[in-house]
């Protein structure tokens, strides 16, 4: 089947065969795998122009809703920690989306990008395997929940967590930019952040995450479809991201369903082999440009 907006030419099974099995272990942690569907993308299908990262984008606005839904049901949405993270990423993405056209158009220069974040989010799944300890608490709501300026706390299980709300919004606002040049609605690195350094429940923090992706992906698609634009094409393949979509929101729905009866920890190591080996594939693909700038 041949797209006529990207271009691309591949079987029709393969697009949500591939999103169902990244969403199915993607929803778990609180992310729709959209930063590793990029890079099949870019590298599988050849779809390089800047409107790849707004199909990208697309994809999780028709993933996401079904692994809400479960999380909602379960009582384990927690409201305050999306908005928190929601206001910063959403202006973050308009600036994204800028750099992402004015200035990486060209694919090699944007797989250094790629690269580059793909291997911070190894770093931060690997920071959390290590400070682990493997323990599994009980499956619970999120109750008890209290915002303010400078504190957002939460009751799950037998413990409360309190967090400073502030500093996870300036990490919000630049995980905006680099997910509106990216492609990706934020929640890849945020869901990590919460985890591994704020040591928050994952169980608690998936739902937040997957909120604040969507969230981002609307203002992310819109930016794409009606901003402005130095001369390529970047608005979505809607057929394609359809595809994707249909995919990604049968294994984000199941993947969310099963979270609470699947340990974490296996999950977690598959994802740092995959970031580190399509990371470190990308960034060595940008190595000659690196040799080429210091020999001027």
């Amino acid at each position: 089947m041949t797209f006529p907006v990207s271009g691309v030419s591949t079987w029709v099974f393969l697009p949500p065969l591939v999103t169902f099995i990244l969403g199915f272990f993607g929803a778990m942690a609180g992310i729709t795998g959209a930063f590793l569907l990029l890079p099949f993308q870019m590298s599988v299908l050849g779809y390089v122009t800047p409107a790849v990262s707004a199909t990208n984008l697309l994809y999780n606005l028709w993933a996401i809703p079904g692994a809400l839904y479960r999380y909602i049901r379960e009582g384990r949405m927690n409201w305050p920690l999306a908005l928190v993270m929601t206001s910063g990423t959403i202006p973050g993405m308009f600036g994204g989306y800028l750099i992402r056209v004015f200035y990486l158009p060209d694919p090699r220069r944007f797989k250094a990008l790629v690269g580059a974040v793909l291997l911070y989010l190894a770093g931060r799944l690997f920071s959390d395997l290590v400070r682990e300890r493997g323990e599994r608490g009980p499956v619970t709501r999120v109750t008890g929940i209290r915002l303010g300026i400078r504190y957002l706390s939460f009751d799950y299980g037998r413990r409360t967590y309190r967090i400073d709300p502030r500093p996870l919004f300036g990490l919000s606002l630049l995980v905006g930019l680099v997910g509106g040049a990216y492609g990706i609605g934020g929640g890849a690195i945020l869901s990590p952040f919460c985890v591994a350094v704020l040591k928050l429940p994952v169980y608690a923090v998936a739902s937040a995450s997957l909120f604040t992706t969507l969230a981002s992906s609307v203002a992310g698609v819109i930016f794409y479809s009606v901003g402005p634009s130095s001369g390529p094409e970047t608005r979505p393949d809607w057929l394609l991201a359809a595809l994707f979509g249909l995919g990604g929101l049968m294994g984000t729905y199941l993947g969310a369903r099963l979270q609470k009866y699947i340990p974490e920890r296996p999950i977690k190591v598959g994802l740092l082999l995959v970031v580190l080996f399509v990371g470190g594939r990308y960034l060595w693909q940008t190595l000659p440009l690196v040799f080429a700038w210091m020999q001027r």
